[in-house]
């Protein structure tokens, strides 16, 4: 599926692929463009279901991930670090794992999905209900993972977001249906097509064991932390983000 999308900046320009998270939509970045186009070519995308894109199941990692590829191909961006934010982050992992490309940056999404399992499992019964249960569950989880992320930005956010229930619940449908055991093998299995060299921020801390269970999978993996920061990190400290992932690119150059 050839996806709704924004690219600006110079073609001749190193590429970067920026992916948003559920619910959200390429507007999400908008803060971070301008700075960035000046000197790349950055793309932006809604995924299906989300922001201008088409709807059409299945909404696994995979499926997402190859509308980015074919978007990507069709308007010449090759060679992107891709950057993925929550659901992104799974997104651009499976990008890196069945398509070419630089390097990933992984925003406080944590791979290991099976500690997602009990956590959502609570808010199954309010999301699988009517469209006003669905919705405050949605607003519990986000509100929890704002942190310190600013009024102004929260709500922007939440102005762009469209929250299809359909699509929320195909998105965590493996998550709802699998076991322990059957996540941890997907994830394996989706994490050994990943050579490049892959950044993982978190703002939120995904505990000290996280760092060595995913370097085992991933060995290019580089964990850091940015504590007490968020889910929305890449916002709430632009300016330390953008520093970030230049020095990240100037790494993968080397």
């Amino acid at each position: 599926m050839l996806l709704a999308h924004e690219l600006v900046g110079r073609a001749h320009d190193p590429a970067l692929i920026l992916i948003h998270g559920i619910t959200d939509s390429r507007r999400m970045w908008h803060p971070l463009v301008d700075p960035l186009a000046e000197h790349h070519s950055v793309l932006t995308v809604d995924l299906r279901g989300h922001g201008e894109s088409d709807s059409d199941e299945p909404y696994d990692p995979i499926s997402y991930a190859s509308d980015v590829v074919e978007t990507a191909a069709a308007l010449g961006v090759t060679d992107a670090i891709v950057v993925g934010h929550s659901l992104g982050g799974v997104v651009a992992s499976a990008f890196a794992a069945i398509a070419p490309c630089r390097a990933v940056v992984n925003v406080d999404q944590p791979l290991r999905l099976s500690g997602f399992k009990e956590a959502l499992g609570q808010l199954e019964p309010m999301l699988r209900g009517d469209d006003e249960s669905f919705q405050a569950a949605l607003e519990m989880m986000f509100s929890a993972m704002d942190g310190p992320l600013p009024a102004h930005e929260q709500a922007r956010l939440r102005a762009h977001r469209r929250a299809d229930q359909a699509v929320v619940l195909g998105t965590w449908a493996s998550v709802f249906e699998s076991t322990v055991d059957e996540l941890d093998a997907t994830v394996e299995q989706l994490a050994a097509g990943i050579t490049v060299p892959y950044l993982s921020l978190h703002g939120i801390d995904p505990g000290p064991d996280y760092a060595p269970w995913l370097q085992r999978l991933v060995p290019t993996a580089v964990v850091e932390v940015w504590p007490d920061l968020g889910h929305y990190l890449h916002l709430v400290e632009p300016d330390r983000f953008l520093a970030r992932l230049a020095e990240f690119e100037a790494q993968v150059r080397v």
